[in-house]
């Protein structure tokens, strides 16, 4: 049985995320956090889908392991893996050092802002909110 207040809580965190992230792309040059909160979003709302689908997960920021679960609940996940796979590395590469190449600027953010649009869109159709 879906349990419709956490499947809300989810979506409400997924959504300040995702505005937070599209309202300051615009106002600041901190484009890696930018992206940070674009993958956030993208992680608060495949948690949606999965409480959505009652559907067990362990505590991970790793998108690709979160889509892996959705597919038991919707097969037709598989249209946003893409999107999944480009925002998955800014959860590090964003928030500690690393010792490979990133490069955040302005339209790797707005890519970022694109992938995590179709991600929302996508559980929100899914989740018929």
């Amino acid at each position: 049985m879906m349990q419709i207040k956490v499947v809300e809580e989810w979506i409400e965190k997924a959504e300040e995320d995702f505005g937070f992230a599209c309202v300051s792309i615009e106002q600041t040059d901190y484009f890696a956090q930018i992206c940070f909160h674009f993958q956030q979003a993208a992680e608060k709302y495949l948690k949606a889908l999965i409480a959505a689908g009652n559907l067990k997960f362990r505590p991970v920021h790793n998108l690709l392991e979160l889509f892996e679960i959705c597919r038991q609940k919707d097969s037709e996940i598989g249209k946003i893996k893409e999107e999944c796979r480009y925002l998955n590395p800014f959860y590090i590469d964003t928030r500690y050092p690393v010792h490979w190449p990133t490069n955040y600027n302005k339209e790797t953010a707005l890519k970022a802002k694109d992938s995590a649009e179709k991600i929302r869109g996508f559980i929100k159709r899914s989740l018929k909110i």
